[in-house]
């Protein structure tokens, strides 16, 4: 069989499972009680394959610390490798448990990367400047309200206080990785809770640097998003930015993915409300 045909490895894929045992929200036809049940089959699911990981992007839970009593020993029944990244909703807690969430899920830092199969997976964490993640009277919150006020000025659309942005010292690591992983021969996927494009009232509050970055980088392929629970997808400088769709929304629908990584492509199989795409790999800049 031709490796054409054979994939190097595969991966799963979950977005804003969003859990909380809440009453739905009708107007923005979310249902955070049901995703516990949504993410039990989708697991289900990615056990039936073999893969070499399960990233969730961000919004574990909706809100309440002991929601992650209730999600994670769901987690528990995968069988594969799991990789977790933070979003807005998972800082929706008491004022002194803010530092703790990372720990709480058991990520080895707020950012970090890590490779297989000569690619190099790089997890953001896109809530460091922010009005909800750093704690009440960190500058990081003024550094957030600025850019706010800076992005609504222009009449951009990210404005918005559920958005947020990495600080000048992630910024600093990412450079440095991207350019390790260059000199390593490696293919990069970065993946962060915040899409950064196409233009979207989602967007990270600093898309526009994160954009010019990854513009210079001809060996990132993706940029793997959640938050914008509607989904979105687009090309921009050869990299492909895939929004995917959020689980906690619908009372029925599921949403999640499976990507095949190929010499020349990454083939995603979308399971419920979630689409199926195929990203080339080597498009022109």
């Amino acid at each position: 069989m031709s490796s054409l045909s054979v994939p190097l490895f595969r991966f799963g894929v979950v977005a804003d499972p969003q859990y909380a045992a809440l009453e739905p929200n009708l107007a923005l036809d979310r249902y955070p009680a049901k995703s516990l049940g949504k993410l039990a089959d989708a697991i289900a699911e990615f056990n039936r394959h073999d893969l070499a990981f399960v990233v969730t992007l961000g919004d574990i839970i909706d809100r309440h610390w002991e929601s992650f009593d209730d999600i994670l020993p769901v987690y528990e029944t995968l069988r594969h490798q799991r990789h977790f990244l933070l979003g807005n909703h998972d800082f929706v807690v008491a004022a002194e448990h803010l530092a703790e969430v990372a720990g709480r899920v058991g990520m080895p830092s707020a950012y970090y990367d890590f490779t297989h199969a000569g690619y190099r997976f790089i997890a953001l964490d896109g809530n460091e400047i922010s009005v909800f993640a750093p704690p009440e009277g960190d500058p990081r919150r003024d550094e957030a309200k600025a850019l706010m006020t800076a992005l609504r000025n222009t009449g951009a659309p990210n404005w918005q206080r559920w958005n947020a942005a990495i600080g000048d010292a992630q910024y600093a690591w990412l450079t440095t990785r991207l350019d390790e992983a260059k000199a390593a021969g490696e293919k990069v996927v970065v993946m962060s809770h915040y899409p950064v494009f196409p233009e979207n009232a989602h967007n990270a509050l600093d898309s526009g640097r994160m954009l010019a970055l990854l513009a210079g980088q001809d060996h990132v392929v993706a940029y793997l998003s959640g938050h914008n629970h509607a989904g979105n997808f687009g090309v921009a400088d050869g990299t492909s930015f895939v929004n995917f769709k959020g689980m906690v929304d619908t009372e029925y629908d599921n949403a999640y993915a499976i990507v095949s990584v190929y010499d020349d492509r990454l083939e995603i199989a979308g399971f419920g409300r979630e689409e199926s795409r195929v990203l080339a790999l080597g498009q022109s800049r």
